[in-house]
């Protein structure tokens, strides 16, 4: 075998697994187990072929009509093919390379929809989209997500069964429940994001997150949420290479070296929002969000518009109320009205039991502590973050922080 097929057959994998997957669930009648097995055996015929044959123009359009005749070969085995796909039961010719840009795009977001249906425990339904529609193993996922190979591999079973026995069907919503469906899938995507995004940085995840908000902004491009989404991951993105200094120390916000921010990813990330709030007179979360890090996408530190800032998460706690949400705010409060007004909010939000073991909220008031000056608080209060056990990164910088404030004892 040649490098070059590999290389293909590589690629493919990596950028259009989904695309493959669905065009074989679509014809499995959505069951996403037979799915998975015929786009693999798909993509082993193609490791076979290729080298002797050449690499298709439209791999492709060749992968997806080779999964979906293993589909069917299944099925005939099975004896249910004349019942299930009666239509298909006579076509024995020669595989093709057809071109499904038609239904595509109906039937990723099948896909998408099936792999985040609210029927699925949270856990599941992003370790079944990491593994259906972005194509990672699942010993990748479970790296991921800190837990073993068989237990990752257990997780995605009992996603396929359920689905299955629960008979959630292989469809895109209705318009009537589209909305309330698309913010789980949003959902879905932006924690997979945020997942990666948390020092330390999980590229991988990151780019996946980026694909599926993509995908899913080229599926829907009318609908003002999606375009938030993609453009709050894009805005928040642009700053990853920034929030690290050259030895992995975290740089906060108002620290970082901007010129190392992706300006690029932050015009299209503006553009998007533009594009978003022609479409909407009341933005959900995702696109408040985006107005968020566009007002923190400044080119200097003293331009940054806080009160713009506090004015979107006013706008975010009423729309989306939580805790975490109010907790973030206490930040922008502390620049626009001072540290001691962001301190009496944060107090409001101390006996919450949703951040008992949540580290940035005795972390923030570490930091309104030490910018008050009243140190030996904002020492108990890092050691307190410190004891909820932050990732290093985090920690590290933490440490950093009590080790100051304790010097000018």
């Amino acid at each position: 075998m040649t490098l070059d097929v590999r290389a293909a057959v590589d690629a493919v994998h990596r950028q259009s697994w989904g695309r493959v997957l669905a065009a074989a669930a679509r014809i499995a009648n959505g069951d996403l187990h037979l799915a998975e097995e015929a786009c693999q055996e798909a993509f082993v015929s193609a490791l076979r072929t290729w080298p002797d044959r050449g690499v298709p123009d439209n791999p492709v359009a060749w992968l997806s009509q080779a999964a979906r005749r293993k589909v069917i070969d299944r099925l005939r085995q099975e004896d249910t093919i004349r019942r299930r796909l009666p239509l298909l039961a006579s076509d024995d010719g020669p595989e093709e390379e057809v071109d499904a840009v038609a239904v595509d795009f109906d039937d990723r977001l099948r896909l998408v929809f099936t792999c985040c249906h609210p029927a699925l425990a949270a856990e599941a339904r992003v370790a079944l989209t990491l593994r259906m529609v972005c194509g990672l193993t699942t010993a990748e996922i479970a790296r991921a997500f800190l837990v073993s190979e068989p237990t990752m591999a257990a997780r995605v079973t009992r996603a396929k069964k359920k689905i299955a026995a629960a008979g959630i069907p292989y469809r895109v919503p209705a318009d009537h429940d589209l909305p309330d469906r698309l913010d789980g899938v949003l959902s879905v995507v932006h924690l997979v994001f945020t997942t990666g995004h948390v020092a330390p940085v999980r590229p991988d995840l990151v780019e996946r997150a980026l694909d599926l908000a993509r995908v899913l902004a080229a599926l829907m491009p009318d609908e003002p949420e999606v375009l938030g989404l993609l453009a709050l991951l894009l805005l928040t993105d642009a700053r990853r290479d920034a929030r690290t200094d050259a030895d992995g120390r975290l740089v906060l916000l108002p620290d970082q070296d901007r010129s190392r921010w992706d300006w690029t990813a932050i015009e299209q990330g503006g553009q998007l929002l533009e594009r978003a709030a022609r479409r909407v007179t009341a933005p959900g979360r995702f696109l408040i969000q985006a107005s968020i890090a566009a007002a923190h996408s400044a080119r200097t530190a003293e331009e940054t518009d806080w009160r713009a800032i506090l004015a979107g998460y006013d706008r975010l706690l009423a729309a989306w109320p939580s805790p975490v949400v109010a907790l973030n705010r206490t930040v922008a409060v502390s620049y626009v009205r001072g540290p001691e007004a962001a301190l009496a909010d944060l107090d409001t939000l101390a006996d919450d039991p949703r951040l008992s073991r949540y580290h940035y909220l005795p972390a923030t008031r570490a930091d309104f502590l030490r910018r008050l000056g009243r140190l030996t608080e904002a020492a108990q209060a890092y050691e307190a973050a410190l004891a909820l056990e932050p990732a290093e990164a985090e920690a590290a910088f933490l440490r950093e922080r009590l080790m100051s404030v304790r010097s000018t004892f």
